[in-house]
């Protein structure tokens, strides 16, 4: 007997995703726990497993499709099974009342039949997460693409090629008033092109991911009383003993060493001073939850937007083992492959903007956290050491914090001891 295999709640708070890439096909025979597809929800892309063996009847939504809790994924039943016709899936009606109301395609893509197993909207095309980006601001659906590059990878030049040649005919709607034996497949929406008052404006869909982050800073910025207090640091000793250390670690480790570690020791033994800085609020219960374990998220820019991977147990690992886990959570969230334990727990968030620019900048905390700490860029200019102008490494360091619960004499001293510490790397060595 035929089962839908509906999305689940695979996690607190996460009520929608987006499917990423399909892993099986209609009529493929599944086993019960085989991975079925993945779907990127909240920062994460997990593989959604089978929960049954059976036969694959029917796919619900292309790869692209957002989805919510609840709604129908796949159909499974017995080999050589044959489905009755079923009622059309759930639209998306603010996407279809959009594009009608401005002339462009609707969402769903309607069709006479049930997708083959062949249909190319079902399965993710082969293409690095920058190609996925120029993809994304050039309208281009890479389902519709033909890759020119190894083993067929879609490169840059193909997605750019593609956006001047226009939409392809699969990727439009069936005409109105054609038979419809099946349920639409609910697919991605589109970015499109229309005419203004004052020229051209291309309309590109949000984001799943930009979705998430949005609902983050908004609520962020609207629930938290936020201040900012920037402090300067001489990191002059800090860059030489960094650079002393950089070529030994690396050749005996393999480890890409960076001076991100550093920050992150001094920010983990000044969090031990100052634990409201390592906290979060429990406010139906009124009660503040001081952590007395340091997990601190690092903030990673990739193609999709920001992800903060967290670093569990921050204190009980070597600047090695830090560097080590920096670039490893670093690499799989720019190719979303962090698991959504990865990116949980945290207590405290450090951003690195430095190698952007800038002088310094005002992070938004990363709630439920209290604060974040913002690392901007290291240059040198003249300063006056002991009366005299001499030429030092310095930096700006910032601190972002709830000023709900955390006052800012406190967060002066905070700031005022991360800098001594930065500056000193002996009196950081000593407190690791």
């Amino acid at each position: 007997m035929a089962f839908v295999f509906k999305f689940p709640d695979v996690g607190e708070g996460i009520h929608e995703g987006r499917v990423v890439e399909w892993l099986v096909s209609e009529n493929a025979i599944v086993a019960e726990d085989q991975a079925l597809l993945k779907v990127e929800t909240d920062k994460a892309v997990v593989e959604l497993p089978s929960p049954r063996a059976g036969s694959v009847l029917r796919l619900h939504a292309l790869a692209g499709a957002t989805i919510e809790v609840g709604d129908p994924l796949v159909t499974l039943g017995e080999p050589g099974e044959q489905l009755a016709d079923e009622a059309p899936a759930k639209a998306d009606t603010s996407s279809a009342d959009q594009a009608g109301a401005g002339g462009a395609d609707p969402v769903l893509l309607e069709t006479g039949g049930p997708p083959t197993s062949g249909d190319p909207r079902l399965h993710r095309p082969l293409a690095t997460p920058r190609t996925r980006a120029i993809a994304r601001r050039l309208g281009v659906d890479l389902t519709q693409v033909r890759g020119t590059g190894k083993n067929g990878r879609i490169t840059d030049t193909d997605v750019e090629q593609a956006a001047a040649s226009g939409p392809e005919d699969a990727t439009r709607p069936a005409a109105a008033g054609s038979a419809q034996t099946t349920p639409a497949i609910r697919g991605p929406a589109t970015a499109r092109v229309v005419s203004g008052a004052a020229g051209e404006i291309e309309r590109v869909p949000i984001s799943h991911l930009r979705k998430v982050i949005a609902d983050a800073m908004h609520r962020s910025k609207h629930s938290a009383a936020h201040v900012t207090h920037v402090e300067e640091a001489d990191v002059t000793e800090l860059m030489r003993r960094y650079r002393e250390m950089k070529p030994a670690i690396q050749e005996q480790w393999g480890v890409r060493f960076t001076v991100l570690p550093f920050f992150i020791k001094a920010l983990v033994a000044v969090l031990r001073r100052y634990p409201m800085f390592n906290a979060s609020v429990d406010e139906e219960a009124g009660e503040i939850l001081l952590k007395r374990y340091y997990n601190i998220g690092v903030a990673v820019d990739t193609p999709d937007g920001l992800i903060v991977p967290v670093i569990k147990a921050a204190d009980r690992k070597s600047m090695v083992d830090l560097a080590a886990e920096v670039a490893d959570l670093a690499e799989r969230a720019r190719e979303r492959r962090l698991a959504l334990d990865e990116l949980r727990g945290g207590t405290c968030t450090i951003t690195n903007i430095g190698p952007l620019g800038g002088v310094f900048a005002t992070p938004i905390i990363n709630q439920p956290e209290l604060a974040i700490v913002g690392l901007h860029k290291i240059q040198e200019r003249p300063v006056v050491v002991d009366g005299e102008i001499v030429v030092r490494s310095m930096m700006y360091l910032s601190i972002s914090f709830d000023h709900r619960y955390i006052d800012g004499a406190d967060a002066a001293r905070f700031m005022t001891e991360l800098a001594g510490l930065v500056a000193s790397p002996d009196l950081l060595m000593a407190r690791l």
